[in-house]
């Protein structure tokens, strides 16, 4: 089976009958409904989300056999994961994370740099994490300046290092 994929966090109980606050990683935050059953990523665990609102920057949902806070409490923290076949394909220059991830990133000369380990978004746009054969891991911008070529076929991007930009230099100290 193929590796399955994150589409959701859930957060903190949300009163009194069993919600709870639900973070999704999906272009549409309500398509978790559409998937059917959610596992833990491990598959152990399984969860049906019988109804979901929106709120002010995540959901609220309710999830099947769970009708207390203390049982929604319980779950605070845990990811759900989804099959990948169950997810609409991609569209020419979007991809899911999690095919990314595992990729080996090479510069424009078909030369080594590393692995891709992570896709990070702190607020401002996309942010690759690539593993160096050796030293710190560099993040880069996600676009397509940075990584013109992702080629999941060939199981590889490829990496155009930005040049230094200039006043980079170590301040010096006195």
């Amino acid at each position: 089976m193929k590796t399955p994929i994150c589409v959701a966090r859930i957060g903190a109980a949300h009163g009194v009958r069993g919600a709870v606050k639900l973070w999704t990683f999906t272009e549409d935050p309500l398509a978790v409904k559409q998937y059917g059953p959610l596992t833990t990523k491990d598959g152990a665990r399984q969860f049906e989300v019988t109804h979901v609102r929106e709120a002010k920057d995540h959901l609220v949902a309710t999830l099947k056999g769970i009708a207390t806070r203390e049982d929604a409490e319980r779950l605070n923290g845990l990811e759900l994961y989804v099959a990948r076949d169950k997810l609409p394909e991609t569209d020419e220059g979007e991809y899911y994370h999690a095919d990314l991830i595992g990729l080996a990133a090479v510069n424009a000369a078909g030369e080594p740099l590393g692995r891709v380990i992570a896709i990070h978004n702190f607020g401002a746009g996309d942010i690759i994490e690539i593993a160096p054969l050796q030293g710190a891991t560099m993040l880069l911008p996600f676009t397509n300046a940075v990584v013109p070529t992702v080629d999941l076929a060939s199981g590889r991007v490829v990496i155009e290092l930005p040049q230094e930009i200039e006043g980079d230099d170590a301040p010096t100290l006195t």
